[in-house]
């Protein structure tokens, strides 16, 4: 039997408390910190490992890969099962990947490819954990504008994973440079722990479609809503690229060409990640269930990344590159709740685990592209780097203004 994910709810309103949404707000979270903190010490890890920086790159995009391939298969059967069935064990694969890595570092005399089986590990885990998650919101509010709202939250939660990430493992790494890596169980415990205890799962009476009817149902609403479902995939793909992308670009650069190191780089790091984070809080309390706005936003986001990267092209300061970034990251920022509400509004509740997790692969598609990629672009065309990047936020951009007309749906 399917069970429908509720929490603890006040009796006077009949929604989830607020315990409850931290708790789900601690997935994202957790799973942020834990691809995130990596990158400010890949300069670090290829000193002590002795690789390159694409085999460093490599440390985030298996874990990429890894969740691509399985978010699908996680969120049907999220569907099938239940949220919480499938986010807690999710959640012990990515903590006991965390611990394979970091003994891997630790005792192992050339341990890359041990540190490598980790990250596919933790990849398979959260495959099953931050994905689920905007479904889950979907199913515990029953109003869109508080759907919206709290989407918003969650959104904000995996981006301030991301604003405190390179601080938190600049900061781990000055203790000894694979501490981050035995960070990782430890966030996850916090996370099942809060999951186990605070969202209360009951049974619900309905019985799961078979799999061969979901399948139907789930091309038959890509038949149906493709022309603008496409069109979020890409944006989702493009916008994750480009974070991912520049982080590691200035990461390398900060340590590189400007001799930053350490928690200083940490900091500098978290100062455009601060601006998505504000951003993307701001967006989820203003789109409501306004699909038009959220068009617009994300629209406006994509052309401002565009904008803001084809300055930097021009510049090597190092004050005007970072705040450059800033504008970037308020693009991004805006854009990244608005197409989350986007899915999860626009698709039926049977059918939005999968659909949501589908576009979660698709994000993830950007995050395992963009280190490896930067990596080549910056040894062969610094400034091309900046242009490519450019062209892609208009196609974005050009793409969500064109296909998705929530006002003529």
């Amino acid at each position: 039997m399917k069970e429908s994910a509720t929490c603890n709810k006040s009796q006077k309103e009949n929604v989830p408390g607020v315990l409850c949404l931290i708790s789900i707000a601690t997935i994202p979270l957790v799973m942020t910190l834990g691809n995130s903190m990596l990158i400010p010490i890949l300069p670090t890890l290829e000193k002590e490992l002795s690789i390159s920086s694409f085999q460093s790159s490599l440390i985030i995009t298996l874990y990429s890969v890894a969740a691509i391939i399985l978010i699908p298969v996680a969120g049907y059967l999220s569907d099938r099962f239940g949220r919480k069935k499938i986010i807690i064990p999710s959640l012990i694969i990515s903590l006991l990947g965390g611990l394979v890595s970091g003994y891997a570092a630790w005792q192992i005399n050339e341990p890359y490819m041990m540190i490598l089986i980790g990250r596919i590990l933790q990849g398979i885990g959260a495959a099953g954990a931050s994905p689920i998650v905007l479904p889950l919101v979907g199913d515990l509010y029953k109003d869109e504008k508080e759907v919206s709202a709290n989407l918003g939250i969650v959104e904000t939660a995996n981006t301030l994973g991301k604003v405190v990430s390179p601080i938190l493992g600049s900061l781990l790494a000055v203790v000894v440079w694979f501490m981050p890596f035995f960070a990782i169980p430890v966030l996850c415990l916090i996370s099942v722990v809060f999951l186990f205890f605070c969202v209360k799962v009951p049974k619900q009476q309905d019985e799961p479609l078979p799999l061969n009817e979901f399948l139907k149902k789930v091309k038959r609403i890509f038949k149906e809503e493709g022309h603008w479902l496409y069109s979020i995939f890409i944006a989702g793909i493009i916008l994750m690229f480009i974070l991912f992308g520049f982080l590691f670009y200035l990461a390398n650069r900060l340590e590189k060409e400007f001799g930053m190191v350490g928690v200083d780089k940490g900091l500098v790091l978290a100062i455009p990640l601060a601006a998505l984070c504000l951003a993307s809080f701001i967006t989820g309390k203003v789109i409501k269930q306004n699909k038009l706005l959220m068009k617009w936003i994300t629209v406006i986001g994509l052309l401002l990344t565009a904008a803001s990267l084809f300055i930097a092209s021009f510049f090597s300061s190092f004050v005007v590159l970072v705040g450059l970034l800033v504008l970037t990251g308020i693009g991004i920022g805006g854009s990244l709740p608005s197409l989350d509400a986007l899915i999860t509004e626009g698709i039926g509740k049977e059918e939005r685990g999968t659909i949501t997790s589908i576009y979660s692969s698709m994000r993830f598609v950007g995050v395992a592209l963009g280190p490896p990629v930067f990596a080549i672009l910056t040894t062969h065309m610094d400034k091309g780097l900046f242009y490519i990047n450019v062209v892609l936020s208009l196609i974005g951009g050009i793409l969500v203004w064109w296909r998705i007309q929530p006002d003529k749906e």
